[in-house]
């Protein structure tokens, strides 16, 4: 128990530093996916994508994957009809073939996604 304050500690005091979500240097193409849902808003079958999204972080090349539910907006130049979004980040079009020729990428395409999902939209680009 002991061990914990003093972690605590070190953290704060800048000793040691961890660093979540920050985004990898370089060229990284990302590749975002946007889904509808069959039965929209079901919250149920969001998650499941959403698990089966950091399932992807297994995946040799894979950098960042990230899924998460749309945000409502009333702004006209937003488009926030489709149910999940979901971001992977890899370091170059090999990587990118790779993942998506991957079995646990394949799995949750085939058991996850094709029967969860009415339309998929995906945008891929390069920092």
């Amino acid at each position: 128990m002991r061990f914990v304050p003093f972690f605590l500690l070190l953290l704060c005091s800048g000793c040691i530093s961890i660093e979540i979500g920050k985004p990898p240097k370089g060229k990284v193409i990302h590749h975002v996916v946007l889904c509808w849902l069959k039965e929209p808003g079901n919250a149920e079958h969001r998650q499941q994508i959403v698990e089966a999204t950091e399932s992807f972080r297994k995946i040799p090349g894979v950098l960042a994957a990230r899924a998460g539910q749309v945000i409502p907006s009333e702004r006209a130049i937003v488009d926030d009809s489709f149910d999940v979004g979901i971001l992977i980040l890899v370091p170059d079009d090999k990587r990118l073939t790779e993942y998506l020729e991957h079995p646990i990428h394949q799995k949750a395409k085939e058991k996850i996604l094709l029967p969860l999902v009415e339309k998929i939209v995906v945008y891929d680009f390069q920092e």
